[in-house]
């Protein structure tokens, strides 16, 4: 009996050990959350070198998502060239990963002996979409000569997103209206590609057709009723049906403004899912001559966070924020909503849930089988079965939620259209939120205001801090 107990004690004492040390695993967020506060916190040279050194001694499947990163880092540093080489390298690295993902068998089945994090990372869909949103604004910012394309590429890659995730859960569900119909309602075009495409076209003077039908295109996909401070095309579209760009003498200015922190994703136990675990585990001890140990390894799935909600929801204070314009010391207009990153990632998110849980179930009943199917093939005696059991239990407890993101996305992008005289100006930029009882801090910028051509302003704000600097398409 006494052997028995110090043998009980050691098997405790190992399983708890290497316990420790699985649960001790870090997802993507919590590997690089240091790089995400420095950024958030306007730190921005210390988060580019953090994201640098990052690059170049992390893992391959971290690489991508820090190149986004270190994108996003450089646009708002005023290299937006080097953010546009970074983007296209992403790019074309998830164009051919999500290709391979699909034939990919033996990988896929890999991860029912780990998890997700062994899958290649292709981009969730949101961040497919963004990619190229983001190629464009950062091509506007110092050339605009492959905007057009890359506006396109937008409008192009979303479509076949949404056909193909309605096709993918129609095969999945065996065409259960249901699914589909959440996929259809949550995976929405953004306005931003069609809206790009537009002013570029109006800029031409020539093809005021083109604008009419991309503006018309961008407000009909917009969704104004989720966005109090929701950007209205009713101007653009007027303003085209005339053919005019602007007055002789004058040029137009083009704020765009990224605003807020963006989602990002955690991990956490999915606690029904998880009883419903134990409570199988124990109905199928109780029918079987093989015992199986009950279920207590946590099943982690991954969750979109959203920065800007409070435990009553989505803060619709936050989604009021806008940046104010004044232009030589007079206040000229205020930014508005063209693209809700945070939501397109939440509904993205929402669509997919159903499949994310369903994965970590066929994972984790493949790992019971595998117990079950030993123990029952090899009629072991107790000590190897209570081995096989904590084996089992470290095998599961060794999952980590996939929780591989783009995080340094902004909550909002916001856009603002004037027409201002020819020449120099001074811009003054003030980000602020309906919650500020304090008037926005000023950031100023000197900019040239050429005849009938646009000039594109660029700037990153966040909590009434701007991230970096104000970049101007003009010298």
């Amino acid at each position: 009996m006494t052997v028995k107990f110090f043998l009980y004690c050691f098997w405790l004492i190992v399983f708890s050990a290497v316990l420790f040390f699985a649960v001790g695993c870090n997802s993507f967020g919590e590997r690089h959350i240091k790089i995400r506060n420095e950024f958030t916190d306007g730190k921005i040279d210390k988060a580019k070198s953090d994201v640098d050194k990052a690059i170049k001694n992390s893992s391959q499947k971290d690489k991508d998502l820090l190149k986004l990163n270190s994108a996003i880092i450089e646009l708002c540093s005023g290299r937006p060239e080097s953010a546009e080489l970074l983007l296209r390298e992403v790019r074309d690295k998830f164009d051919s990963l999500e290709q391979q993902r699909a034939a990919d068998a033996a990988r896929n089945a890999a991860s029912l002996l780990t998890d997700d994090n062994t899958l290649a990372y292709s981009g969730e869909d949101y961040e497919k979409v963004l990619i190229r949103v983001f190629l464009a604004i950062s091509n506007l910012m110092y050339n605009g000569t492959d905007a057009y394309a890359y506006a396109m590429q937008i409008n192009d890659k979303q479509n076949k997103i949404i056909e193909s995730r309605k096709k993918e859960v129609a095969d999945l569900s065996k065409n259960n209206h249901e699914l589909v119909k959440r996929v259809e309602e949550n995976y929405q075009n953004v306005a931003i590609g069609a809206y790009i495409s537009g002013l570029l076209h109006e800029e031409t003077k020539r093809n005021y057709d083109e604008a009419y039908r991309n503006y018309e295109k961008a407000s009909l996909w917009a969704s104004k009723e989720k966005f109090p401070n929701a950007y209205n095309f009713k101007d653009d579209i007027e303003r085209v049906k005339t053919g005019l760009h602007s007055k002789s003498g004058n040029g137009v200015v083009y704020v765009f403004a990224l605003a807020g922190k963006g989602p990002y994703k955690m991990q956490r136990n999915c606690q029904a899912l998880h009883e419903a675990q134990i409570i199988t585990t124990a109905i199928l001890s109780k029918f079987s001559d093989v015992a199986v140990i009950p279920d207590f390894a946590p099943i982690m799935i991954p969750v979109i966070v959203a920065s800007n909600a409070n435990r009553f929801g989505y803060n619709f204070e936050n989604l009021k924020s806008s940046v104010d314009v004044s232009i030589d010391g007079k206040f000229s207009g205020e930014t508005k909503t063209i693209t809700n990153i945070t939501e397109m990632a939440v509904e993205q998110f929402e669509a997919n849930e159903p499949e994310i849980i369903a994965r970590a179930i066929v994972r984790r009943a493949f790992k019971k089988g595998v117990v079950y199917g030993v123990k029952k093939a090899t009629d072991t005696n107790s000590w190897l079965s209570l081995a096989l059991d904590v084996g089992g239990m470290v095998w599961e407890s060794m999952e980590t939620a996939d929780t591989r993101c783009w995080n340094l996305l902004p909550d909002t992008i916001q856009v603002y259209r004037v027409e201002v005289p020819i020449g120099e100006h001074e811009i003054t930029l003030g980000y602020k939120t309906l919650a500020d009882k304090q008037p926005p801090t000023q950031n100023n910028k000197k900019i040239i205001v050429r005849d009938g051509c646009n000039t594109y302003i660029l700037a990153n704000f966040i909590d009434n801090k701007l991230i970096g600097e104000i970049i101007v398409n003009t010298p």
